[in-house]
């Protein structure tokens, strides 16, 4: 649920669209998420390249809040994604120094380079944290925070605690640390659905850690019933 293409500035030149969905398959994930940071611009061609080779691709991108705490956003469709998007680029100031920051490069599903993103992705938006989850649930998508676990970018380390009134569908546990560990860990996560992400910014992370979900097929609303635990739909991690 959590992979970051080539477009993000700290994501590896290899993790184009085509290679991306050709190592999930590999690893035998059925459904992945593209999230790079505050942008959606290599989500397409990830889902076009996903179609080809029978791995369903879900739209998303992880979101830096203007307290610096980084929420993943998904979503059932494309075009909410992009509208997100908007929302997000319309509230991220500075410009992407490559010098500095590193390539963001924009790739189509046949892995040829299409441009270069020119806003400052790495940095925070100024957006707060309840903005943020406002309108990804109005754009029917989810949010769950990321990488809880981290002394950097996560909700815990930056704000102390997960507050419950903000709304999120889940929390998001990274491979550094079993599940179960972060439970007895962070007392603050009991009442949160919980799943765990790779993170991967390297072809060879994709698979690192994954999250098993009990569902009918492998799509967006399945998965969004199983982070509620209704109708049999269930996380199985």
């Amino acid at each position: 649920m959590h992979i970051h293409s080539c477009l993000s500035p700290c994501g590896d030149l290899g993790m184009s669209p085509k290679t991306i969905v050709a190592k999930s398959r590999e690893a035998g994930l059925d459904i992945i998420a593209v999230c790079d940071h505050n942008s959606s611009e290599n989500v397409e061609a990830t889902m076009r390249a996903g179609r080809m080779a029978g791995v369903n691709v879900l739209p998303g991108m992880e979101i830096c809040s203007k307290e610096e705490v980084h929420v993943l956003a998904l979503f059932g469709k494309l075009e909410n994604a992009l509208s997100m998007q908007a929302v997000v680029y319309a509230h991220l100031p500075g410009e992407n120094d490559i010098n500095l920051w590193g390539d963001q490069i924009i790739v189509n599903e046949k892995d040829e380079v299409m441009g270069e993103n020119p806003h400052l992705l790495i940095g925070a938006t100024e957006l707060g944290l309840s903005d943020i989850v406002t309108h990804v649930h109005q754009l029917e998508g989810v949010c769950i925070a990321s990488h809880i676990d981290r002394p950097a970018f996560g909700i815990i380390s930056n704000l102390g605690f997960v507050p419950k009134q903000l709304g999120l569908d889940g929390v998001e546990v990274s491979w550094r640390m079993p599940i179960q560990t972060a439970r007895e860990t962070f007392s603050g996560i009991k009442d949160f659905s919980c799943i765990t992400s790779s993170d991967a910014h390297y072809l060879e992370d994709i698979g690192k850690v994954w999250t098993g979900f009990i569902l009918e097929a492998p799509t967006f609303e399945e998965i969004r019933l199983a982070l509620t635990d209704k109708a049999g739909r269930r996380i199985e991690v």
